[in-house]
């Protein structure tokens, strides 16, 4: 199929703050025709754009209306087919719980001309913002990341046994998360960070263990936020 002369850049934002932007995310957002942004997304950079720029706000955020992801699609589709350059900008990284297959493939199905551009994922910039190592050569040999959106479809038998939990979208599960970790043999004594709003002038820390952390953030939006759990917590700031 030929291709259309527009082009659709799947780029990542980032953790939440302009700083962490990527050199190539710049230099594509300058050039924008048009912008179709998430929640999260630092507000300074959609002044990156040119003035004429369209912006067309998409964000999904969770208990909340969020646009169907097949009228994203069409967007996508539409402005590519206007021979215009298109900047479908993400949280974090594209590939990171960015629900990036199901517009790539209507792209694809559309003959529309289309690149991914990577972004530092939450997901290890805000253990670092928070100054907490993911790995250690004692304390953490591995480390896993996962969606705790759903806690429900997760094999928390097999995550307890894992030195280093970083988990993203789990601030409205924590109770549920720590139930099901302390029930399949983690240390309720193991600690336990939680950053919410890594990399803004609003980032906070709790740090704790499993059998404490909940009464910490009783009465506490947690989100966005990131979870980490393991030893590795103990070296913050070290």
């Amino acid at each position: 199929m030929t291709k259309l002369n527009g082009k659709v850049y799947l780029v990542g934002a980032g953790p939440g703050n302009v700083e962490y932007l990527t050199v190539k995310a710049y230099r594509l957002l300058v050039r924008a025709a048009v912008l179709i942004y998430d929640a999260l997304v630092d507000e300074q950079l959609l002044e990156l754009v040119p003035d004429n720029c369209l912006k067309i706000y998409v964000g999904k955020r969770g208990g909340l209306p969020s646009t169907p992801q097949e009228e994203i699609n069409q967007l996508l589709i539409k402005y590519s087919q206007q021979d215009k350059l298109v900047i479908r900008l993400k949280s974090g990284d594209p590939f990171i719980f960015g629900r990036c297959i199901s517009e790539i493939k209507a792209l694809q199905t559309a003959g529309c001309d289309f690149e991914v551009i990577p972004g530092l994922s939450s997901a290890t910039a805000a253990p670092m913002l928070a100054g907490i190592p993911l790995t250690d050569a004692e304390r953490s040999r591995c480390f896993v990341v996962l969606s705790a959106h759903q806690p429900d479809n997760l094999d928390w038998e097999a995550l307890s046994r894992l030195d280093t939990l970083v988990l993203l979208m789990g601030g409205q599960h924590l109770s549920e998360i720590i139930h099901q970790l302390i029930r399949y043999g983690k240390n309720k004594f193991t600690a336990i960070a939680i950053i919410r709003k890594a990399g803004t002038p609003e980032q906070q820390v709790w740090t704790g263990t499993l059998s404490t952390i909940v009464e910490q953030v009783s009465n506490v939006g947690l989100s966005p936020a990131v979870i980490v759990i393991g030893e590795v917590v103990g070296l913050r700031g070290f």
